[in-house]
């Protein structure tokens, strides 16, 4: 029931203000646009609007601060903390902000603040280009860029944010303003969240990529995981940066064809020109642990980025725990492989991203971004269906967390973070240092002082 009142004239003023489509509850249409990605985030909204222009945005940001009224922004709905929607609020859906322009004399692309991972790749292999970003294709581009982004092209190229440019922002005051023209706001959004303003578009550096990468999964059975996980640190520590690879462990749905028992997975890409470089690589580490399955060889750039939307349909529950880490030893290896046994359900995994390469050239303090020097980000997440299952999946991700504690190095990624901090200092100084958090927090007094747009993993104001 909501505790907040909107007249049915507050409704039919802001549908005489915007160009897009305003849905409120008991409308046709909201229940198809209300739900987001995770499900354990069940809301009912006042108002969703899919917005049509920045000029809407700035409408509804005046029409929710002057009502005093919740605020979410939403991309592509996939943020695992479900703050694409607010209870009682209002949703600025930005999803009709889907276009991707390629400039490829200039290798940068210009993108809508509404597309997804898919929408970009699909424009930019075209032209034998990509845009670093995430490894779930159904993945807001928005979200995704404002809290860093982590992908296959992590080692080659950077974070996604590495390669943000400019982004048109609309201001809670209702301006428009380009990031480049505001290095302190170019460099807030290139980690410091959806803090600042609403993002309506980004313009990217693209690479040259493709179209194919040569793809691998090295498939292997519980005993042979030491193995595995030891010839792994070793493999890595003489990567090319052409190569990314990430380890994932968990009970294979029926699509892997691997049966049920739970399985490790060591997937890379090769983003270098010569593919024949990628598979040598990839016989290297065979050679060092036979696996007990694999599929490996050329594939398209697109397929692969999509490899994985299986796992994580729309509408599964969702919680999610994320750190960095430097060593993969003897104790770190027991305890990632006494818990990787123990998930004989469809449920809960855990992925090990390789890091290193153009990501640890970043200076430190260059962007919010922390951990540069990490040689490892270690996710541990749930996608399960039934809402019964929520204590034991989310107990399960805790617990495992609190098992690999002693051997985190405390880089902490927002967008693997489900939300479960309710006083922001504690939560911002989880995953930023003092001197990031001071400068975000003065940025956040310049461009939001009132905290209008605090559905985010906030920055408080002081």
């Amino acid at each position: 029931m909501s505790t907040i009142a909107i007249s049915a004239q507050d409704v039919e003023t802001l549908r005489k203000r915007v160009g897009g489509n305003v849905f409120a509850r008991g409308d046709p249409g909201y229940d198809e646009h209300r739900p987001i990605w995770n499900a354990m985030v069940d809301v009912f909204p006042a108002l969703l609007v899919r917005v049509a222009s920045a000029r809407d945005v700035a409408a509804i940001l005046e029409f929710a601060y002057s009502r005093a009224l919740p605020l979410a922004v939403r991309g592509g709905g996939h943020n695992v903390a479900g703050n694409g929607t607010v209870p009682d609020g209002v949703v600025i859906d930005l999803s009709p902000l889907n276009s991707v322009e390629v400039l490829a004399d200039q290798a940068t692309v210009r993108v809508g603040g509404g597309a997804t991972l898919a929408d970009v790749d699909r424009a930019t292999s075209t032209f034998g280009l990509a845009v670093p970003l995430g490894v779930v294709s159904r993945t807001g581009v928005g979200g995704l860029t404002l809290g860093g982004g982590l992908g296959w092209l992590t080692r080659a190229h950077g974070l996604t944010v590495d390669n943000l440019l400019d982004a048109r922002v609309v201001t809670v005051g209702g301006s428009q303003v380009y990031a480049s023209e505001d290095p302190e706001l170019l460099w807030g959004l290139r980690g410091g969240g959806g803090n600042f303003g609403v993002v309506e578009s980004f313009t990217f550096r693209a690479h040259r990529l493709g179209p194919e990468v040569y793809g691998s999964n090295l498939i292997y059975r519980a005993p042979r995981w030491p193995a595995a996980l030891t010839a792994w640190e070793m493999w890595t520590r003489a990567l090319p940066d052409e190569m990314q690879s990430i380890i994932t462990v968990l009970a294979p749905p029926p699509e892997l064809q691997v049966g049920a028992e739970p399985v490790l997975i060591i997937a890379s890409a090769w983003a270098g020109p010569d593919l024949g470089d990628g598979e040598r690589l990839v016989a290297g580490l065979r050679s060092m642990a036979t696996p007990d399955e694999e599929e490996s060889g050329p594939v398209h750039w697109t397929e692969w980025q999509s490899a994985v939307d299986f796992l994580f349909p729309r509408g599964v529950r969702a919680y999610w725990k994320n750190s960095s880490f430097d060593r993969l030893d003897g104790p770190v290896i027991d305890a990632l492989v006494r818990r990787g046994v123990e998930q004989t359900w469809r449920g809960t995994a855990f992925d090990i991203h390789h890091m290193g390469g153009a990501f640890a050239r970043v200076p430190a303090g260059d962007t919010p971004f922390p951990a540069r020097t990490a040689r490892f980000w270690l996710n541990i997440y749930g996608f399960w269906r039934e809402p019964g299952d929520d204590g034991a999946r989310t107990a399960f991700v805790r617990d495992f967390a609190s098992d690999v504690a002693p051997f985190v190095t405390g880089g902490r990624y927002v967008n693997f973070t489900s939300r479960e901090h309710h006083w922001p200092r504690a939560a911002a100084e989880a995953f930023y240092d003092p001197t990031t958090l001071a400068r975000l927090v003065a940025l956040k007094r310049r461009y939001d002082p009132g905290n209008l747009l605090r559905r985010n993993h906030n920055i408080p104001k002081a």
